[in-house]
């Protein structure tokens, strides 16, 4: 199986910066550019819709500083800096920010960066690994579901179905949390209304994937994706 996608986030104001950053990402094997956003509330939006590993973020831009943008996102991704200016060195260290690039910086010097936001998002991923069980509420009662038992999450509005074989629970929860808490190397968003099992998967037609019997929709934007995680 070949290894995991890095997927990448690139926010800055600058369009050459921008496009300087895009030809970087492009010569690197295993990455794949999620978006291109000029402005953290640009970002904001693509972070709510879609799965991001590493974020190269510019400090200084119009509304909403990168400095400002990180210190509001409950789980951001591996971040790294990117900057003209010295002085923000203490808020990238107060923000576990895995690297710091002043600007202009070569392709070597991204390319350091990148490797260790990888190292970063592995360690993430491995942390995530321990988890056993997801403890959530029904019908009044706090119940531990097993997480190697959870086939597909189903979200419904302000709810979400846990499919557990024949086992299927209902709690009040929100589908961007229950990705948030659910381990990411054991579970993937296909849909903007279903979350999967990775092991759990068997086979692909259309846009149809089959995981523990049930077929899941996918989305057309994600195929492409699914395809290459899960089946390369």
């Amino acid at each position: 199986m070949t290894p995991k996608t890095t997927r990448i986030l690139l926010v800055d104001d600058e369009y050459l910066a921008l496009n300087l950053l895009e030809s970087y990402v492009e010569q690197v094997p295993g990455t794949r550019l999620i978006a291109k956003c000029k402005s953290a509330l640009e970002a904001m939006e693509v972070l709510q819709q879609e799965e991001v590993d590493i974020m190269f973020l510019d400090i200084q831009m119009p509304s909403l500083s990168g400095v400002d943008f990180l210190k509001g996102l409950e789980k951001p991704p591996a971040t790294i800096f990117t900057t003209a200016y010295k002085d923000y060195a203490i808020d990238a260290f107060n923000l576990n920010v895995v690297d710091y690039l002043l600007k202009p910086f070569s392709f070597p010097r991204f390319l350091q960066a990148l490797q260790k936001g990888v190292k970063h998002q592995q360690k993430g991923v491995e942390k995530d690994a321990v988890i056993t069980y997801l403890p959530i509420k029904v019908d009044g009662k706090l119940v531990r579901v097993k997480i190697s038992e959870i086939v597909y999450v189903e979200g419904m509005k302000e709810y979400v179905r846990i499919v557990c074989g024949n086992n299927k629970y209902v709690t009040f929860e929100r589908m961007k949390n229950m990705e948030s808490l659910l381990p990411a190397a054991q579970f993937m968003r296909v849909h903007k209304s279903y979350l999967i099992a990775r092991q759990k998967v068997t086979s692909i037609e259309g846009n149809l994937l089959e995981v523990g019997g049930a077929k899941i929709p996918v989305s057309r934007s994600l195929r492409s994706q699914i395809i290459e995680e899960l089946f390369c």
